[in-house]
């Protein structure tokens, strides 16, 4: 159940408001094809969904289920080679498929907003933020003066949590954090008060703190201009935090809806459960009773199946399906209306009554690499290096790192020889241990020195000060020609795919290029090893003649995997690597880090937002806070209490961890590195802030047991009982 208030409903999930009067939108029949080289797209196929006033409806699925095509549709803004080729979209009694030109701009600047997934690409970066809310201001009432526009878009400003709105005005957008670009995106969506929120995506690249703000901040709204909101999203989790209702796509069509509460607890369509299923953020003991046993993700077979044609002979997830029959495959099935103990629900699936006999496997279709065979490389594949790790278990640490510091001078060099410029203290003092065959968690919000803690870890960044000891050699000093023997045993998939592919190269030879570069093997032999690591990341051989332009941001992070596990390292350092992925793409990259790391003995630094990913896959955790660790040890004694202030909060965000007014809300964004906070560097923001001693005593580590380090006040002897741990 949302954790939110939501409006009343009856026993079949509807709005208890007569009928249809508190029906704010219909949509009914609607198509939309994009017309390709290939042939036609349909990529919205006979969609049905209504929104009622002051009511959130999610529609999720996995990437080209088609969820954005159809919000877009609903608004008109299908460009060529879309069309919208059938349907009606009922507004307010008017079909927003039939208004004219005049029509549609009130429609779209008056009634209805629109809240897109990247703020960086939603606002113009040569215009100040102040303006830009201006513009959807002076759109809604041409008839207000300069100085009421002013005024009445700073208000929005303060409404949406922008500090100091005024003063910050005339900023642009660079200078803001990601969370409050995603902010000032929400303000001017809502400038007009619409009736209508479409929001795609809106928190799918942020921090769980600032997520949670922004979930908040929606609803807030929501019940303040009593707006219906269409949330676009593929996690889970935020679904069940602030939904009423869910819609689940597959492959252009609505398979199953139905009240939140009610869906999560008991999907009817086999779909519906493999979600659910894949999703490490949800509650085992609820989705699936085994999962706690085997330590792994149910992930769903195969992927979406291509929408370029015409009608399908059968269910469109028949291929899928792990309880699809013949009769699956003659028709495809309408959706069927069940009247169930909790509500009405609507599925198409002609075997939704044995839907508890359905179970998706714990792993993808099994594929054998040569070089993973007795966990070591192969004669199949000579010239690669065996992983030591695999065959052997050593004492000595895989990768250390002690007294790591990151500083960066701003300003020129005579400022700098001045002493007038800023040092930027991105990581200050750090000390990383990771063991073979271990997943190190490494957690925090943006800005903390996660990445950039990463690349001096690797050498990619040169440390200010601290050793870095790999295999019990201090590399910290390592020359040239030492660093490239070494970085082949030590990998990175870094968070934008798009930014470390390259766009020239198709995705054989970027998965063949390490191995070159390395002189590792022959080129009959790269080819075929990149045949087969291509296919165990989840593609297709087809994919290896295609360029990174050509690939979704999913199937891209799949291609960066593929290529940091060519020249079967020893440490991969993985930076978001699953951030951009549907769940069920997500559980089968998991899984499939799960076994190489049994199979080769990997060790993993494993930089995440998502606590949900952390929690399932890591040994151990380590929270950084503005450069510094705040807390370190084994996840089950980070996840539970005592924690470090800062990790509370942290995990409270989680979405469905805890009840909305139990979270704890961090206020404003991690202060400048530059200008770090006296005391302990979390005082500012900290909910447990112990005054004087907070404000100017740097804290000490201590450890509650051993090997979990916590550093802050609250574990002193003196100040342990200001907190109540058994209440957490």
């Amino acid at each position: 159940m949302s954790s939110y208030s939501t409006p009343t409903t009856n026993s079949s999930g509807e709005s208890t408001t007569d009928d249809q009067n508190d029906r704010l939108l219909t949509v009914q029949g609607l198509e939309t094809v994009f017309r390709t080289e290939e042939g036609v797209v349909h990529a919205v196929d006979n969609v049905d969904l209504h929104l009622d006033h002051g009511e959130i409806v999610g529609l999720v699925g996995e990437s080209g289920a088609g969820k954005s095509a159809t919000a877009e549709s609903i608004l008109r803004l299908i460009e060529s080679p879309g069309e919208i080729t059938g349907g009606t979209v009922d507004y307010k009694g008017e079909d927003v498929l039939s208004m004219n030109e005049k029509e549609l701009r009130r429609f779209r600047g008056t009634d209805a907003g629109m809240v897109f997934q990247d703020p960086t690409g939603t606002l113009n970066p040569t215009m100040t933020v102040g303006k830009q809310v201006a513009e959807a201001v002076r759109s809604n009432d041409p008839s207000l003066s300069g100085s009421d526009v002013k005024q009445r878009s700073i208000e929005i400003m303060e409404r949406v949590g922008i500090p100091n709105a005024s003063a910050r005005y005339n900023e642009y957008p660079h200078q803001f954090s990601g969370g409050q670009k995603q902010r000032i995106v929400f303000g001017i969506a809502i400038a007009s008060e619409p009736d209508l929120l479409v929001a795609d995506e809106p928190t799918t690249a942020l921090d769980v703190t600032i997520q949670a703000q922004i979930l908040d901040l929606l609803v807030e709204l929501r019940d303040e201009f009593g707006m219906s909101v269409l949330f676009i999203t593929h996690d889970l989790g935020v679904v069940r935090e602030v939904c009423d209702r869910v819609l689940v796509m597959y492959a252009g069509s609505v398979v199953e809806s139905g009240r939140a509460e009610s869906m999560f607890a008991e999907p009817r369509h086999p779909y519906t459960k493999g979600l659910l299923a894949s999703n490490p953020g949800l509650d085992a003991d609820v989705i699936d009773t085994e999962r706690a046993a085997t330590d792994r993700l149910r992930v769903i077979e195969g992927s979406m199946p291509d929408l370029t044609g015409t009608d399908f002979r059968g269910c469109k997830y028949a291929d899928r399906c792990p309880g699809a029959t013949e009769d699956c495959r003659s028709a495809h099935p309408p959706l069927e209306q069940l009247e169930l103990d909790d509500g009405t629900r609507e599925v198409a699936c002609y075997r939704h009554e044995s839907i508890d006999e359905m179970e998706y496997t714990y792993d993808h279709e099994p594929r054998t690499l040569s070089w993973r065979e007795g966990a070591t490389a192969p004669d199949s594949t000579p010239g690669v290096p065996d992983n030591p790790q695999a065959n052997g278990a050593s004492d000595t640490p895989v990768l250390a790192a002690e007294g790591l510091k990151k500083h960066f001078e701003t300003g020129n060099i005579i400022d700098n020889l001045l002493g007038r410029g800023e040092t930027v203290r991105a990581v200050d003092g750090i000390d990383i241990e990771i063991s073979a065959g271990e997943t190190l968690g490494l957690v925090g919000e943006s800005g903390c020195g996660k990445s950039t803690a990463a690349r001096a870890v690797l050498k990619l960044l040169e440390p200010t000060a601290g050793t870095v000891v790999y295999q019990g050699k201090d590399i910290t000093a390592a020359s040239k020609d030492e660093l490239r023997g070494i970085r082949r045993d030590l990998q990175v998939v870094f968070q934008n795919p798009q930014s470390s592919l390259n766009p020239r190269r198709t995705v054989g030879q970027i998965v063949r290029r390490p191995m070159k570069l390395h002189g590792l093997a022959d080129a009959d032999e790269r080819h075929e090893r990149a045949r087969e690591l291509i296919t165990e990341v989840g593609l297709d051989e087809r994919h290896l003649e295609r360029r990174p332009g050509d690939l979704s941001g999913g199937q891209q992070q799949r291609v960066a995997i593929a290529r940091a596990l060519a020249v079967n390292p020893e440490l991969i350092v993985l930076d978001e690597p699953v951030s951009g992925l549907d769940v069920s793409v997500q559980a089968q990259i998991l899984n499939l880090l799960s076994d190489l790391q049994d199979d080769l003995g990997l060790s993993y630094l494993f930089i995440s937002h998502n606590l949900s990913v952390i929690e399932h896959v890591c040994d151990r955790v380590s929270v950084m806070y503005l450069g510094e660790l705040v807390e370190t040890g084994t996840t089950e004694e980070v996840f539970g209490p005592p924690f470090n202030p800062y990790t509370e909060a942290l995990l409270s965000a989680i979405p469905g961890r805890a009840d909305a007014d139990d979270r704890i809300i961090l206020e404003g964004d991690v202060p400048d590195p530059s200008n770090v906070p006296s005391g302990c560097r979390f005082h500012p923001r900290c909910p447990h802030k112990i005054g004087d001693v907070c404000e100017e005593e740097v804290p000490e580590v201590h450890e509650p047991t051993d090997g979990h380090g916590i550093k802050c006040h609250l574990l002193r002897e003196e100040y342990r009982d200001r907190v109540d741990w058994d209440d957490i």
